[in-house]
């Protein structure tokens, strides 16, 4: 399974989805590394098997074992950051703030690939979750390692375009099965 097969999964009505995949895959301008670690991320915090299913053969492939892992890593420890950091956030009483945080997070001292990428792959998948707090941290954190916003904008594109293709092909999958949907 490949790049090649979820696109061409990708309804007609969505057509813009098959071009933006392969403008943020095939024309996005990172490093392979940054590139298909960013995509492993985002496709397991995009939640959609169908996208995983054809996308991680491909990233394992493209990828060092220690990126493979670490990149797996970064959508582990983001899932658990993203939901307590955008909770305390959004809850009105700041003293939870304030409270110690008491979550292992190992991963984010030895991410096993440069400080840079895991902070990428982190900030992309906060994308998908929807955390304001760890966006900002993680862009901060970014541009302090000398990444322009351009760069950084890629994975804003990445995210949302993987997360968007999730989302419709499990739409689609879902109306086949309930309406006879194609």
């Amino acid at each position: 399974m490949s790049l090649d097969a979820l696109k061409a999964a990708v309804p007609d009505y969505a057509r813009d989805l098959r071009r933006n995949l392969d403008a943020v895959v095939e024309h996005g301008g990172l490093s392979q590394q940054r590139l298909w670690g960013t995509v492993l991320a985002c496709s397991i915090a995009a939640r959609s098997a169908h996208v995983l299913r054809e996308l991680a053969p491909e990233a394992r492939a493209r990828l060092s074992p220690d990126a493979y892992t670490t990149a797996k890593s970064a959508a582990a420890v983001m899932a658990v950051n993203n939901v307590f950091h955008r909770t305390r956030h959004l809850l009105s009483d700041p003293a939870y703030g304030e409270l110690r945080t008491g979550l292992r997070m190992t991963a984010l001292g030895h991410p096993g690939v440069s400080r840079a990428d895991f902070e990428f792959w982190s900030f992309a998948v906060s994308a998908i979750n929807a955390c304001g707090l760890c966006l900002d941290a993680h862009e901060r954190a970014l541009r302090r390692l000398e990444v322009d916003r351009e760069t950084i904008q890629e994975g804003i594109k990445i995210a949302a375009v993987i997360q968007a293709v999730g989302t419709t092909l499990d739409a689609e999958a879902v109306m086949e099965a309930v309406l006879g949907d194609s």
